[in-house]
């Protein structure tokens, strides 16, 4: 089990800093209607389209790992991880190359958080996961990595439901500091948010660029073995 945690760092620490996901989780909390409902509902949608995902490609991919030799299970764990990379690192490159205009509107998304109800959140949270490549990417990975452990299903389980709380730690964090310090947290959570979504793009750039040089390489590597 230890192994296999440290296999999946990587995974549980790149799905966690994605800065999208903490962005909209604070500026849903310090909504003055219902902040604190919204970003529970937010966060719980997250959790129920990552729990789908583990339970759908879960199966399929211990069946998968359950036939096949080890040789092939790094293959395709590999692949992934060269994919993951690639796909960071076009990430990095399409932040760097679009400079952000002072005097553009706001995103129709900031807008749209503005405004949500508590069940618009939980949909926010259900969708994110989804339509997020690098979420997907970083999903399969880890369920890929847990499969090729073939600890069992109640094991796998069990460290497939340790992924998500982990993954989610950066959006349960706020949550909690706003339940424990309700007044003293807005302020704190305000200038959190700001901060983010100010330097969101030089953020981005460097987590996808960090990342998808470590996934590239490590998936090249395997694939070389």
């Amino acid at each position: 089990m230890g192994e296999l945690f440290i296999s999946l760092l990587p995974f549980i620490i790149g799905a966690a800093i994605v800065p999208l996901q903490i962005i909209i989780n604070l500026l849903l909390l310090k909504s003055p209607n219902r902040g604190l409902l919204k970003s529970i509902a937010f966060v719980s949608g997250m959790m129920v389209t990552r729990l789908f995902q583990g339970l759908a490609f879960g199966l399929i991919l211990s069946g998968a790992a359950e036939a096949e030799g080890g040789s092939n299970k790094s293959a395709i764990r590999s692949t992934l991880l060269l994919v993951l990379g690639i796909l960071l690192l076009i990430a990095a490159y399409k932040k760097w190359s679009r400079e952000p205009d002072p005097d553009d509107s706001p995103p129709k998304w900031l807008i749209a958080i503005d405004n949500s109800t508590p069940i618009r959140a939980f949909e926010f949270g259900l969708g994110l996961p989804l339509i997020a490549a690098k979420l997907w990417v970083f999903t399969l990975s880890a369920l890929t990595t847990i499969a090729a452990a073939q600890l069992g299903q109640p094991t796998s389980a069990i460290a497939y439901l340790f992924f998500i709380v982990l993954t989610q730690s950066f959006v349960l964090l706020p949550i909690l500091i706003r339940i424990v310090i309700a007044e003293r947290s807005k302020r704190l959570l305000t200038r959190l948010s700001d901060w983010l979504t100010q330097n969101e793009r030089p953020i981005a750039i460097g987590v996808s660029t960090v990342f998808g040089s470590y996934f590239l390489y490590s998936g090249i590597t395997g694939l070389l073995r």
